[in-house]
């Protein structure tokens, strides 16, 4: 008889470890992560660190994208054991660009319990605090490493309505940038988060074709995370930015700019000074008004 049947196997638990900031480690996560006896790591350097912070000495054991065929089935047998495991990425939710959903994957098929330990995510951070439409979103992550893929993919895409969300090393931004421009068209609007929740974060917010500029001009540095806006409705990228200084300022106080960014953005999309814009909004206020 095995010695398994009968015993009731363990729980997986995919669990949310901190972006950048440790104290977006949950109360519950560390309690977990304490308790459980064995926790599976995509590199066990970078989460003994974050252990050791928190002060937990449970064992580790590696599981990353070039060892899961194998390791995998033991660590599905661990679970028929009876015994409970936890799988951590890297950052931020194990399953999400790494190899957590394949484990997952396996233990459903085994008929072990599945659950997650929430926390952090760099994909949904960004989009929240984008600027763009949150209704809809499709998560894209890296894009694939060759050339005529990543054109197949990103022509996929380029059409759907919803927000994409892109994930990207410094070292790949301005050749991504030129590709996402080149398909998507330089006037899609589009955030880019670098190190987020970490000290230097920072948020930039424009067109594809301002973004490209700036970083042609200023080396990346950090991880980034790209939120694009959708195709319209005709299948296209949003319209030529409009060559009224009235209406064109108005577009970048949607897009999240103060009055004075906004003023400045007009003059230098239209290639006039601010105080035409200025002026132009004081006409709008008051027709009869002479400066």
């Amino acid at each position: 008889m095995d010695e398994m049947e009968g015993k009731q196997a363990g729980t997986l638990y995919l669990a949310a470890t901190p972006i950048g900031n440790l104290e977006d480690m949950t109360y519950r996560c560390v309690r977990i992560l304490s308790e459980t006896e064995l926790i599976a790591a995509e590199d066990t350097r970078h989460t003994r660190q974050l252990l050791a912070h928190f002060d937990i000495h449970t064992r580790l054991t590696s599981y990353h994208e070039h060892n899961k065929l194998e390791k995998g089935p033991e660590l599905i047998e661990y679970l028929l054991s009876g015994k409970d495991l936890v799988c951590v990425s890297d950052a931020g939710l194990p399953g999400i660009c790494d190899p957590g959903s394949h484990l997952a994957a396996l233990a459903i098929e085994a008929g072990i319990r599945v659950t997650a330990l929430p926390g952090a995510n760099a994909a949904l951070s960004a989009l929240i605090c984008s600027g763009l439409d949150t209704s809809m979103f499709t998560f894209v992550g890296f894009l694939p490493r060759t050339a005529k893929k990543r054109r197949e993919l990103l022509e996929k895409v380029k059409v759907r309505e919803e927000t994409l969300i892109f994930y990207e090393a410094p070292h790949h931004l301005k050749a991504t940038l030129k590709e996402l421009a080149a398909v998507l068209g330089e006037s899609r609007r589009a955030a880019i988060g670098r190190e987020l929740t970490k000290k230097f974060e920072e948020f930039r917010r424009g067109s594809l074709g301002e973004h490209l500029l700036y970083y042609g001009m200023n080396e990346p540095r950090g991880e980034f995370v790209l939120v694009v806006e959708g195709a319209r409705e005709n299948g296209q990228g949003p319209p030529e930015a409009s060559e009224n200084p009235i209406e064109l300022y108005e577009q970048f106080l949607a897009q999240g700019k103060d009055k004075k960014e906004a003023m400045r953005e007009a003059a230098k999309k239209l290639g006039i000074s601010r105080r035409d814009v200025y002026t132009a909004l004081l006409e709008r206020q008051n027709p009869n008004c002479n400066i």
